[in-house]
């Protein structure tokens, strides 16, 4: 009678006639009373034992059935259509073909597991395939976060170290401590992520905010990433080699209660001093000694200049002169001239009196001569031309005499009649007056001579006088 072999779910494998066998699996089968069945069985159950173990795989397996593959030392299944490692990845060079879902990959060049999804992702390295770990290939060496336990004084603590390359970059830690055993490059590990100082390591990027800037390099590694150490620092002195533009009508303040400020408006700039009554200085070290050259008194507003000033252009003075010094101030111009520049008006010099007015010397504009005087009365300088030889045709006009020493007027009169004519006047260059000559006439000799109708009388005259009685 013919055996029908059947599988687990009751599919007919084979059907097999008394006396012979059949070789359609991996294994042979028997039919009844087949001779010789002994060494066929136990070679069938030897190859359930070792799983067919071969470098190629079974030529007519089952689904379901088990192969030891001795090129890859894995243990296979069959699923219906290849053979596929039975736990673990498939480890290889290239993917695998024809993969179920689920399915493991060791990437045997890259030393990287992947597992199959069968869906496409555009960061997948290998199609279908999702990257389960390491994240790094095998020539990239250790890199990427690593969790790691670091000894302390206050107990382990655990981090996530950043290694590239098999170096540890970074080290990501929520508390501050200090490693019992040394780890190169972090002395101390800080809350947050702390660098490792053996490489100089910086974070590149943008920042809104920072705790600390480390101002220790200079060397900036573009025109747009500039050092810590070529930031100007507000806790302390500091230097820069550049330009200090301040792009604000505000401008600068100095001093800790702000009393210097320069500052615009209108594009006018203002150098003020704001605290109130408080003096403004500027000085120059002249011989090594700080020297002031101009000083600004706060409380009355006056302002000092020690040393020469040069002025270009105009002084324009509202106010007085006040002079300390007694000294002569002298000038190296052959002249000085007021009023440059503007429309004609009387110009001078004034010199300060006990009179409202003052003293003044000046050029009067509306007659053309200068004018002297105090007290609100002036009077004209005479100047040679103004003067005239004869004061008869030009009277009221200063005399002087001629080439000859001679001047002309239409007569002169005297204060005072004067003393009398001495017949000893013989030297005597005094113009006399009309009073002394009269007087002299009437002496004769030196005695006084009278012409009278009546006859002296005992109280007229001096001895040795003369008197003429003429009749009436």
């Amino acid at each position: 009678m013919a055996y029908t072999i059947n599988k687990t779910d009751g599919t007919i494998v084979a059907t097999i006639a008394d006396g012979t066998i059949d070789t359609s699996t991996s294994l042979t089968l028997f039919g009844q009373n087949y001779s010789g069945f002994g060494e066929l069985l136990n070679e069938n159950l030897v190859k359930l034992l070792e799983n067919s173990s071969s470098t190629s795989s079974p030529t007519s397996p089952l689904k379901g059935e088990l192969w030891f593959d001795n090129n890859t030392g894995q243990l296979k299944v069959y699923n219906g259509s290849q053979f596929e490692p039975t736990g673990g990845a498939q480890a290889s060079a290239t993917a695998p073909s024809s993969p179920s879902i689920g399915d493991l990959w060791l990437d045997s060049t890259n030393d990287q597991v992947f597992v199959y999804t069968g869906d496409s992702r555009t960061h997948q390295i290998n199609d279908e395939w999702e990257l389960l770990g390491p994240a790094f290939t095998a020539g990239q060496t250790q890199s990427g976060f690593v969790i790691e336990t670091i000894a302390s004084s206050g107990g382990n603590k655990v981090v996530a170290s950043m290694y590239a390359g098999t170096t540890r970059v970074a080290i990501l830690s929520k508390e501050t401590f200090t490693p019992s055993a040394s780890q190169t490059g972090f002395a101390t590990i800080k809350a947050g992520i702390t660098l490792n100082s053996t490489l100089s390591a910086v974070f590149e990027g943008s920042s809104t905010s920072s705790a600390a800037l480390d101002v220790s390099g200079t060397s900036n590694t573009s025109s747009s990433i500039i050092a810590g150490g070529n930031f100007l620092r507000s806790d302390e002195a500091d230097t820069t080699v550049g330009a200090l533009t301040v792009d604000n009508d505000t401008g600068v303040i100095i001093g800790d209660a702000q009393e210097l400020t320069i500052s615009v408006s209108s594009n006018n700039v203002t150098l003020a001093q704001t605290s109130e009554n408080k003096d403004f200085t500027i000085s120059t070290n002249t011989g090594g000694t700080q020297t002031s050259r101009l000083a600004i008194t706060g409380a009355s507003g006056a302002m000092a200049i020690t040393g020469d000033v040069t002025i270009t252009g105009n002084l324009n003075i509202s106010g007085e002169y006040n002079a300390t010094s007694s000294a002569i101030s002298t000038y190296d111009d052959a002249f000085i001239k007021v009023n440059n520049g503007n429309s004609e008006v009387d110009a001078g010099l004034i010199v300060e009196t006990g009179d409202t007015d003052d003293a003044r010397l000046f050029y009067e504009v509306g007659t053309n001569r200068w004018m002297a005087g105090e007290g609100g009365n002036y009077s004209q300088i005479i100047r040679d031309s103004d003067a005239t030889t004869n004061g008869n045709t030009s009277r009221g006009v200063v005399l002087k005499t001629d080439s000859s020493g001679i001047f002309t007027v239409a007569g002169i009169e005297m204060a005072a009649v004067g003393s009398a004519i001495a017949t000893t006047d013989t030297s005597d260059t005094s113009v006399p007056t009309i009073g002394q000559v009269a007087t002299f006439g009437n002496l004769w000799g030196g005695s006084a001579k009278t012409v009278s109708t009546s006859a002296p009388t005992s109280g007229d005259g001096d001895n040795g006088d003369f008197w003429f009685q003429r009749e009436a």
